[in-house]
């Protein structure tokens, strides 16, 4: 049963997460199953969790099964460690994973741009036991710059995304504040203007935070929303947020880009899971 009314729907872009929707699947089915759903565009965490640097076949497999499928790419997580898993990025961490991260800045950029994805999202990364916060501060401010010009060269933006403290406790970015102040950090350090927030409308109600106020304040600034409700990350319809509401919200205050659908489908398929959004509006 739709939970959002057709004109409402019908006003608003929706891509779908392929990295927490249909996984069901292997991730080379998983574009054609977006768009047997009626989706024309995907996002992705970067889907090599153990490689920042997959062999050249393994990006041509995955850019054949986006082609192939007739989606868009609209969205890509630079490399973040485990995801799902116990890693929130890797940008922010000395030693082998800050140059994991770095050895990737190009990759991904690169695939991004051979698919014409226009936003490169990176992941923080998690405070570290017995490494100082402004060591760590320091290192990720040089690191999205290196994302943010890399991002440029491709016509792309770069996104920072808090999350939410119960989950990610050690993630130092988990109110809307937080992620704004290290966006301007990295616009005032290159100069490009093109590090953009990404607002997730779930992990800011995890943490408690006045949702319209954040839209009011910092539409501006966004340049990617994702959607989840709460309580338990599902679809739009099985919690409690307004977000109908809250889309209205941001339309109003000039959001026109893409809203990516970054939820649990539960135990159903995740073609089931898609029930609240009316087919025509997909």
């Amino acid at each position: 049963m739709p939970v959002f009314g057709s004109n409402t729907a019908a006003d608003q872009r929706f891509n779908v997460n392929l990295s927490i929707l249909f996984t069901e699947l292997p991730l080379l089915e998983r574009p054609a199953a977006a768009a047997a759903a009626g989706f024309t565009a995907v996002e992705l965490w970067w889907p090599w969790v153990d490689s920042p640097t997959p062999e050249q076949s393994e990006l041509d497999a995955l850019k054949k099964a986006i082609e192939d499928a007739g989606v868009q790419l609209t969205g890509l997580n630079f490399y973040a460690g485990q995801l799902p898993g116990p890693d929130r990025g890797a940008l922010s961490i000395p030693g082998e994973e800050s140059e994991k991260f770095r050895a990737n800045i190009d990759v991904a950029a690169d695939f991004a741009a051979s698919l014409g994805c226009g936003a490169l999202n990176a992941l923080y990364g998690n405070r570290v036991e017995g490494v100082d916060p402004a060591e760590q501060d320091a290192l990720a401010l040089e690191n999205l710059a290196l994302a943010a010009r890399a991002a440029d060269r491709i016509g792309a933006i770069l996104l920072v995304e808090a999350l939410n403290q119960p989950e990610s406790p050690l993630y130092p970015l988990v109110s809307a504040p937080a992620a704004i102040e290290v966006v301007d950090k990295v616009n005032a350090a290159t100069g490009l203007g093109n590090a953009k927030f990404l607002m997730d409308l779930y992990h800011l109600s995890m943490n408690g935070e006045d949702l319209p106020s954040v839209i009011e304040r910092y539409t501006a600034k966004t340049g990617h929303v994702q959607i989840a409700d709460n309580p338990g990350r599902g679809a739009p319809g099985t919690g409690s947020l307004p977000l109908e509401e809250l889309l209205g919200r941001l339309r109003k205050a000039g959001y026109g880009g893409w809203v990516g659908l970054e939820y649990k489908a539960g135990d159903r398929p995740s073609a089931k899971a898609f029930e609240w959004l009316p087919r025509a509006a997909r």
